[in-house]
């Protein structure tokens, strides 16, 4: 499921302990990141006993299951019980079953967070989880900094497991608070009850709370400032019209504007490398790699970003197959973990949709994020020989979200206006 792999979270088992499967079939899904995979059987054969459950986290290297393979493919699905194992199936899942519990992956002992304080402003100095309590709060994608804003019932102040569910049925109102300040002058958020109205309810899936917790975070990470300019695309637009036909017949990729896009912007990476940056702390670590990632909607709704990576090192031929061929894996559902890992900068083309422009959320841990928007024509003042003179060209507004705690207006600024003189000299006279 990719290099960088080193754990997943298994979504659901498809054949239980005791059925019979052929080669192919789906036997579970795993989750790495955003990605869901199918296992497939890799013969035919009966699932002996299953080591872990759904909603496990596994690490990887470990042993899923027990599988008795067949040499015969199963025509006829049907459930045999423990009883049809072979002797030695059996001893080796007794093994297997003394040396693993089938639990989810969690820390032990209990956990600390010193000087927090509690939603009433009581100053509780150090609060202690238990390891359950935090397996919950994981799964459910709660802070230690949240948990300790829940009222707790439990024995000398401890976090019970009911006063964590009552909170979530409540639906987290303390999701947003942040920590009530000695300073009596300091602002602190209200917690205020909304009517929330009344219709059709639909439970986030997996995919889209990490988002909806990705975008949360980033907006309160990033102090995030957002610069805007417009560019002439003219050259461009006309290059690409005049030669996608024979770049096809060429290389047998199609020629769409993103592999000119990863082209120019990488480019200008290159030129302010501090735009290719994180932050870790007090420091900024400045990335020695840049890769691009695409903001790609899937078809279901939910957003991904697939990665071209050494972007800056590859000819058009090279990016365009990149691009086309992330951009069909997501499509069909089929990305794997490498393919979204490693961003070091993210554009995302809002124009596919018709926006004139976007604000774009920077995708944590980088420190910007470009949104392209629609090319459009429209009448122009153009210098030219003899003068001003009123044309018709295509445009686009380019707008960059930054991270001012590390990119300050000027960077920004200049960053976002070489990326737009990259776009407006490009070279109509380019050979393909």
């Amino acid at each position: 499921m990719g290099e960088s792999i080193t754990e997943g979270t298994i979504i659901n088992w498809l054949v239980n302990e005791g059925d019979s499967f052929d080669e192919g079939d789906i036997i579970l899904e795993v989750a790495t990141d955003k990605v869901d995979n199918e296992v497939p059987a890799p013969a035919s054969g009966k699932l002996v006993k299953t080591f872990f459950q759904a909603k496990d986290v596994v690490p990887v290297g470990e042993v899923l299951a027990i599988l008795e393979v067949s040499e015969e493919k199963i025509s006829d699905k049907t459930t045999g019980g423990a009883s049809n194992q072979s002797s030695a199936s059996k001893e080796f899942a007794k093994r297997e079953a003394s040396k693993r519990k089938p639990q989810i992956k969690k820390p032990t002992g209990t956990f600390t967070v010193p000087s927090v304080s509690s939603p009433l402003g009581k100053s509780d100095g150090a609060l202690f989880f238990s390891p359950l309590v935090v397996e919950i709060a994981k799964k459910h994608h709660i802070s230690f900094e949240e948990l300790a804003r829940i009222p707790a019932t439990g024995n000398e102040g401890r976090l019970r497991k009911s006063d964590l569910f009552q909170y979530i049925e409540d639906g987290r109102p303390y999701k947003f608070a942040q920590p009530v300040q000695q300073d009596p002058t300091a602002y602190r958020i209200p917690q205020l009850t909304f009517d929330k109205g009344k219709g059709k309810i639909v439970e986030m899936d997996r995919m889209r709370q990490m988002i909806a917790d990705h975008m949360v975070y980033s907006k309160h990470t990033s102090p995030h400032v957002t610069a805007y300019v417009e560019a002439d695309m003219t050259n461009m637009v006309n290059w690409r019209n005049a030669n996608k036909k024979a770049f096809q017949e060429k290389y047998g990729e199609r020629l769409t504007f993103t592999p000119l896009f990863v082209e120019a912007v990488a480019k200008a990476v290159k030129d302010f490398p501090n735009i290719n940056a994180s932050v870790d702390g007090n420091n900024i670590i400045i990335k020695e790699d840049i890769n691009i990632g695409m903001a790609t909607a899937l078809p279901s709704g939910n957003l991904i970003v697939p990665v071209v990576k050494n972007a800056d090192t590859k000819d058009l031929n090279t990016l365009a197959s990149d691009v086309n061929a992330l951009a069909a894996k997501a499509r069909e559902n089929k990305l794997d973990g490498d393919d979204i890992k490693g961003s070091t900068f993210t554009i995302s083309n809002v124009g596919t949709f018709g926006s004139v422009m976007g604000t774009p959320i920077i995708n944590q841990p980088e420190v910007a994020i470009l949104a392209l928007g629609i090319i459009k024509k429209r009448a122009e003042v153009i210098e030219t020989e003899t003068g001003d003179e009123i044309a018709i060209r295509s445009m686009m507004y380019l707008s960059l979200s930054f991270d001012h705690r590390v990119v300050d207006g000027f960077l920004g600024g200049s960053f976002v206006r070489r990326v737009a003189d990259y776009f407006e000299q490009f070279d109509k006279d380019r050979e393909i």
